[in-house]
């Protein structure tokens, strides 16, 4: 299954870094010291929230937010973020 969700990303004050955020999962975040960095931690961070939400009895993925009803803070971007979650094993 592929997900797609947009995350924010907000630049450090203090240094290179970014945080992010995904508006549409509940508490999902990630850091980072580079934006690099920032959107694989984003990655995984999505990648743990969704398979939580999938192992929950009453599973119900969130809507995904259009980019134009997102109210950034000054000097943020969005990115959209793929996750790919594999149900069942390969056998290569």
């Amino acid at each position: 299954m592929t997900f797609i969700y947009p995350a924010v990303f907000v630049p450090h004050e203090d240094d290179k870094g970014f945080h992010a955020y995904f508006p549409d999962l509940e508490c999902c975040e990630a850091d980072g010291p580079d934006l690099e960095d920032t959107l694989e931690n984003a990655r995984e961070a999505a990648y743990n929230w969704i398979m939580a939400e999938l192992e929950d009895d009453d599973c119900e993925m969130p809507e995904v937010s259009h980019e134009s009803d997102l109210q950034l803070p000054p000097g943020s971007f969005m990115r959209q973020i793929m996750v790919i979650v594999k149900l069942l094993p390969d056998y290569d």
